[in-house]
């Protein structure tokens, strides 16, 4: 059974969350995809991107999940905990 987690980091740019997707799509069993963000109103300060999901398939490991907590870790250190 696949399992979903959404990640959302306020006021993360766009960059930066593709920039965690690719890294999490080199983790086994690991699906991710860029949610938009859903604020009809344009605003400079706020990413394109309101979160992304976290998919972890039949594949996925412990060692995985281990994985992905690092990399979200990594990042949680200059945007703060995710949301």
């Amino acid at each position: 059974m696949e399992t979903r987690e959404k990640i959302e980091f306020a006021g993360m740019p766009l960059a930066v969350y593709r920039e965690i997707a690719a890294h999490l799509h080199q983790v086994e069993g690991v699906d991710v995809e860029l949610i938009p963000q859903s604020n009809q109103q344009f605003d400079y300060n706020q990413s394109q991107i309101g979160s992304l999901w976290i998919s972890w398939t039949l594949k996925a490991s412990s060692e995985s999940r281990q994985r992905v907590q690092q990399i979200l870790a990594y990042y949680q250190t200059y945007y703060g905990n995710p949301i």
